[in-house]
């Protein structure tokens, strides 16, 4: 994998961090972007309780996706310690799901909307605010040279930052094949990979992704155990 990577691109600071729009980013492997200068934290398509909402539907999954989610989202907030937290949208995956919460996932929740300000970005799955859960809900966030929403605008300005399309790539290495969650940037505007349990995900080449980069200037960021490694978009494989 060596060979595809895309590290002496000029989208990395020396320590580090990822240029995007003017601000200096850190793609953590958890799927999270974090901002260290405005100490914010932002995460993506979250999905709580799509287990128990494929449920009322008869297809019975484990119903662990909830608690899940919420382990990985306490260990990012932990290590990094916010002072803002971001969750772009879809962060329930339907609008009765914080009323199919179970008593202790709901009070993690609270935890940790008291533990920094936490805007909940509104997304198609959940567009009205969760009520008793903690945090402000917004349309989107801007801050400084970012902007950050639910769903990736074609044609938006630079600094756009957005999850809704749960990104993904795939890579050929060694005569097998690779696919893991990424980062999708062009150094101008980003999408974050979805980060909620039962998530899928969607390859950056395919077609919804079109008008949305510069795909010259494309680099996915994929998601690996410890950290994430730059791909360029001529190295990557449709699915």
């Amino acid at each position: 994998m060596t060979a595809l990577l895309a590290e002496d691109l000029p989208v990395l600071t020396r320590d580090g961090l990822v240029r995007l729009a003017g601000a200096a980013v850190r793609l953590d492997a958890s799927g999270a972007l974090f901002w260290p200068a405005e100490e914010t934290l932002v995460v993506a398509d979250l999905h709580l309780e799509k287990g128990s909402s494929a449920a009322t539907r008869g297809h019975f999954l484990p119903p662990y996706d909830t608690r899940a989610t919420v382990t990985a989202l306490e260990a990012v907030v932990r290590r990094l310690a916010p002072r803002r937290v971001i969750a772009l949208g879809d962060s329930f995956h339907d609008r009765t799901a914080e009323g199919r919460l179970m008593a202790g996932d709901g009070e993690r929740i609270r935890a940790l909307t008291r533990s920094a300000d936490w805007l909940w970005v509104t997304g198609n799955h959940d567009p009205e605010p969760p009520k008793l859960l903690g945090g402000s809900a917004c349309d989107l966030v801007a801050i400084g040279p970012v902007v950050f929403r639910h769903e990736p605008s074609v044609g938006g300005e630079p600094g756009e930052v957005a999850g809704h399309l749960h990104p993904c790539a795939r890579v050929g290495v060694r005569g097998r094949s690779l696919r893991r969650r990424a980062f999708a940037t062009d150094g101008e505007r980003c999408i974050l990979p979805a980060f909620g349990a039962y998530t899928g995900g969607l390859n950056v080449l395919d077609r919804a992704y079109l008008g949305l980069f510069e795909r010259s200037r494309l680099i996915a960021w994929m998601i690996g155990e410890e950290r994430v490694y730059p791909v360029r978009g001529a190295s990557l494989l449709p699915d």
